[in-house]
């Protein structure tokens, strides 16, 4: 072997330190307070007109996240949880909990057109479907999803689900992945044929709540509530890998830019950041603050910026020997408190 002269050593050395990669970090970017009263839930980007809508109670807050300011409210969404963006119908759709209905609404005024009167109790999730031009309602109450057209919005079919559904997503061939979240378990629902065609389970997984999809690489990524990420593949329906995450599970995303998952951990008031290396091996690279509560997040893949949203809140332990409803702990939103808060991937080599 020929002896290596310390200039050489030195070069590789310094070469090795230049092409080694740097491993991805999340910080909070902006902080935007806007305040009013009520909870909320699902936070949808909107990456054609670049808005955020977030559910809020009893109407659906719009807001351009350039100017961190409130664009509009659609009002009188009672109980509402989600909104559904059908961009090539111009429209929006709204899952309003209490009423069990669907508001309409214009994307551009945002203004309501029509409201559905739905054939399920609590709807929760709502989502497009592409594949089919179709509006899907998830609906707690009653385990199963209202189908809708957004040519007529009327109601086009109800399929019955095996369990509660919590969030679902389609993967762009008609299907849609919807985490069921009594049974610990996925449902595969063809739309187009109106029925669920198989289910697997999520164990070691417990109570799923957040879905994503990894379309090219047929992955789901399923939030449970027992601080994991369950991975599934799509086409062998089962768990491929587990990784874990932060405590309160309530929203997840997937950039296939950055080949990064994430699950938003209210209790914890962080965000876990894990990498894909590969569709069955997963690696935990970050779990950075965020707020206590911020529990559901929507992600902008085109600039990487994640959008949460939470708020401080006035915490009632649940009466000794209560049941059920009752025996959960009763949450008052404090006044002027509600935030959103963008947390920003920032660059990789620490420039």
């Amino acid at each position: 072997m020929r002896p290596v002269s310390l200039a050489c050593l030195l070069a590789v050395i310094s070469l090795a330190a230049v092409a080694a990669p740097t491993a991805p970090h999340y910080e909070l970017g902006h902080r935007f307070l806007l305040g009013g009263d009520g909870g909320w839930d699902y936070v949808i980007w909107d990456p054609t007109g670049k808005r955020l809508f977030v559910g809020r109670s009893t109407r659906v807050q719009v807001l351009d996240v350039e100017k961190g300011a409130l664009i509009a409210e659609i009002p009188n969404t009672p109980g509402v949880h989600g909104v559904a963006l059908a961009q090539e119908f111009g429209k929006g759709y709204t899952s309003n909990g209490q009423e069990g209905t669907s508001t309409v609404f214009d994307l551009k005024t945002l203004k309501e057109t029509a409201r559905i009167k739905l054939t399920g109790e609590g709807p929760d999730t709502i989502i497009y479907d592409p594949a089919t031009r179709s509006v899907l309602t998830l609906n707690g109450r009653s385990n199963n999803i209202t189908v809708i057209d957004p040519k007529t919005d009327r109601v086009t079919a109800t399929i019955p689900l095996p369990g509660r559904p919590e969030e679902g997503k389609p993967d762009g061939s008609g299907r849609v992945y919807v985490n069921i979240e009594d049974q610990s378990e996925i449902a595969v629902v063809d739309v187009r044929a109106a029925k669920v065609i198989s289910t697997w389970s999520l164990a070691p997984c417990e109570g799923p709540s957040a879905l994503a999809l990894d379309v090219a690489h047929r992955r789901a990524f399923s939030g449970c509530d027992n601080k994991l990420m369950a991975v599934s593949d799509l086409d062998q329906g089962k768990v491929v890998a587990t990784a874990p995450v932060g405590d309160g599970v309530d929203g997840d995303g997937f950039d296939p830019g950055t080949q990064l998952a994430f699950t938003s951990n209210g209790r914890d008031g962080t965000l876990t950041v894990i990498h894909e290396d590969s569709p069955d091996k997963y690696t935990v690279v970050e779990t950075t603050p965020t707020q206590k509560y911020a529990r559901t997040m929507a992600l902008d893949p085109a600039s990487h910026h994640i959008y949460l949203v939470t708020a401080d809140l006035k915490v009632t332990p649940a009466p000794a020997g209560a049941t059920g409803q009752a025996a959960r702990p009763h949450r008052e939103v404090l006044p002027d408190s509600f935030t959103v808060l963008v947390m920003e991937l920032q660059d990789r080599k620490g420039k």
